[in-house]
């Protein structure tokens, strides 16, 4: 029998001295933007993920580096910016530029933890890819599990708003019959549960990915009875909105305002998302019950983000992702470390996703490799309103097209009060928003800057010069993959 000896004003310490190691549940979704209750979203029926936030410290200010899968998870899970790592498309590993770099499971793995995958934690192409490895890291796991369930099989059902266009990237949708378990998302939870069953005496990092609310938005048809037709609006925007703003500012797989569709198929599309949205929050209620049934609540930090933001019809007809506004740059971040200070209040600060590694080997009380570039938010979890001057840095690469001759690099930096973005280094556009006064960015004041406005712009040009470059990256990436 282990003993345990009781020291004031210290956790229980085994025979070797060292206080029990917390386990690390790695929740991610796919494509969710901030519609969440706990982020203010007046319509989201999202009950377990705010009860997560209520427990734990909602960010409610989380950027990502870059709003697309792969490069945005692999950044996520190395702790670098898409510069180091050079990873800008959906076909770059970011193995190929830093095939040495320690990922953040591979780091618990090297102090100690047991590390299992369930479902999409890395890039995947959604849904071809379900079921599979996807574009996974082997060195970054112990054991994967590929869940597919009646999503894939049930594909020939799904509705298809822009048949010209795959399922993967069109506003698509199905009110699926049958239990929340028979979906792969459901089967996700299911798996997730059973590791933790089964790993429940030893310390774990388990991360569980969920493919919703990535299209084709799929969710069994009573999460599509939470959100009747009559109770959903398309997003406002002045009808001059789109003046202001520079072309290469609008997604290249989104070139016509709400691709041309009529306001009751986007009604249905924002319906049929947000019903995907309420379908994931069901599944993670599920892995918080099963911690609490498990006695593993309060010895286990539980994180759960979304790769970045998505879009539902903003500034006049943008969906989906790859954009630098501030619907595509935030994403949802909620961590909840047991008996840490700042439980259940949400902080304002500026906070990054390179930020998750650091503060979770800081949490776990393991060293933090050094080429880490971003900076635990452990000071944040103990008082969400401590002082934090830090910037947020996002940047996106558009393939040369019909609008532009050569590839363009857009890069955004987001103070408490300020965005600015600038492409091709201004040769193709600025922005200027003032977050103060103007939170939906509605009016660019880099078009007629003040001497104020022109100060302004010129500070957060030289920081964000630091942190990302604005020329075209001279490693390789696939133009019809960004």
């Amino acid at each position: 029998m282990k003993l345990l000896f009781l020291v004031p004003g210290i956790f229980l310490l085994g025979i070797s001295g060292f206080a029990q190691k917390q386990n690390v549940l790695f929740i991610a979704a796919d494509d969710l933007s901030c519609a969440l209750g706990c982020y203010g979203d007046p319509i989201a029926q999202t009950p377990h993920l705010d009860r997560l936030a209520a427990t734990g410290v909602c960010f409610l200010n989380a950027y990502n580096q870059l709003p697309l899968c792969n490069p945005t998870r692999a950044s996520v899970m190395t702790g670098l910016r898409p510069d180091t790592i050079k990873v800008y498309d959906l076909d770059r590993h970011f193995r190929d530029e830093v095939p040495d770099a320690v990922t953040l499971s591979q780091q618990f793995m090297k102090h100690g933890w047991w590390a299992g995958r369930v479902g999409k934690i890395y890039h995947y192409n959604v849904p071809a890819s379900i079921g599979t490895d996807g574009f996974d890291d082997p060195p970054s796991w112990q054991k994967t599990v590929n869940p597919i369930g009646r999503d894939k099989t049930d594909e020939s059902l799904i509705f298809n708003a822009e048949p010209h266009r795959k399922i993967s990237a069109a506003l698509s949708w199905l009110a699926a019959d049958g239990k929340d378990e028979e979906q792969t998302d459901g089967m996700i939870a299911t798996e997730t549960i059973k590791l933790m069953k089964q790993k429940k005496d030893e310390p774990f990092f388990i991360a569980a990915g969920f493919f919703r609310p990535h299209t084709p938005y799929v969710a069994p048809k009573k999460y599509f009875d939470m959100y009747p037709l009559e109770t959903l609006r398309l997003p406002y925007a002045p009808k001059n909105d789109r003046e202001d703003i520079p072309t290469a500012a609008f997604a290249h797989n989104c070139p016509v305002p709400h691709y041309g569709l009529d306001e009751l198929t986007c009604l249905k599309a924002m319906q049929a998302y947000y019903a995907c949205v309420s379908f994931i929050d069901a599944q993670v209620g599920r892995m918080l019950d099963a911690l609490d049934q498990l006695d593993l609540a309060d010895n286990t930090i539980v994180v759960f983000w979304s790769d970045h933001g998505y879009h539902l019809g903003e500034h006049n007809g943008i969906w989906q992702k790859r954009t630098l506004f501030e619907q595509g740059a935030k994403a949802p971040l909620i961590i909840r470390a047991p008996n840490i200070e700042g439980n259940g209040q949400a902080c304002r600060r500026i906070v990054e996703f390179i930020d998750i590694y650091p503060t979770l080997t800081e949490l776990a009380n393991i060293p933090t490799p050094k080429e880490i570039e971003g900076q635990s938010l452990t000071p944040l979890l103990r008082d969400p309103l401590s002082r934090w001057n830090s910037f947020a840095i996002t940047q996106v690469l558009r393939p040369a097209d019909s609008r532009f001759e050569t590839p363009v690099m857009g890069r955004s930096i987001r103070s408490e009060r300020w965005r600015y973005s600038d492409w091709a280094e201004g040769k193709h556009g600025v922005e200027l928003y003032d977050h103060f006064a103007d939170p939906m960015e509605f009016n660019n004041l880099a078009i007629k800057p003040t001497q104020g406005n022109q100060k302004v712009m010129k500070y957060l040009r030289k920081a964000l010069a630091r942190k990302a470059s604005g020329q075209i990256p001279k490693t390789p990436f696939n133009p019809k993959r960004l």
